[in-house]
């Protein structure tokens, strides 16, 4: 099985190191010196990690035959996957892959359907769940504890707790104006 271990980011001084947006929990492993990453588009791999350093808070990654700059740019939003074996799980109890996520029914606590995992975002501060309604729409779930309830795996669902707003098709709208008040 595949899974996105990073993205590649912006080229990063003139030798050809780029940086990259770790996907994984396990860099020292999935993103080490020697590692041969399939890639997507799969025209700009497969790709192997040279060298690997953390520069200013960032992992910087240099790839065999990336020796300049402007070979550094090309590769840029690429994304690096590695392969992985399908009966391994994350080590937590609350961590999962993504391939775990994908296709899941997302319900409410009350039971009420929501829609269909499609896509898992993952931004700086927090993953979102991109989540196909019924209609064909989508909404946005935050990746976090107190939106998302309960995870199982078993019957394929994800069970939300969604504040005002996040899911509902419309805003209510609360009058401030005095009810009491006569129209001239």
């Amino acid at each position: 099985m595949q899974l996105v271990v990073a993205r590649i980011g912006r080229a990063h001084g003139i030798k050809g190191e780029v940086t990259v947006e770790v996907r994984t929990d396990e860099p020292e492993l999935r993103l080490a010196p020697g590692a041969v990453l399939a890639t997507d588009p799969a025209a700009a791999g497969p790709l192997t990690i040279e060298t690997g350093r953390v520069h200013s808070g960032r992992l910087l990654l240099r790839f065999e035959g990336v020796r300049d700059r402007n070979a550094a740019e090309a590769l840029r939003n690429t994304l690096l996957i590695a392969e992985v074996d399908p009966e391994e799980l994350p080590e937590g109890e609350d961590e999962f892959y993504d391939h775990q996520l994908i296709d899941l029914d997302v319900v409410t606590a009350d039971g009420t359907e929501v829609g269909r995992i499609t896509e898992i975002s993952h931004l700086p501060s927090q993953d979102l769940f991109v989540v196909e309604r019924p209609d064909g729409s989508e909404v946005y779930v935050p990746f976090v504890e107190e939106i998302v309830t309960e995870i199982d795996l078993g019957e394929q669902r994800a069970v939300i707790d969604p504040p005002p707003g996040l899911i509902d098709d419309r805003a209510e709208i609360v009058s401030t104006r005095d009810s009491g008040a006569e129209e001239a």
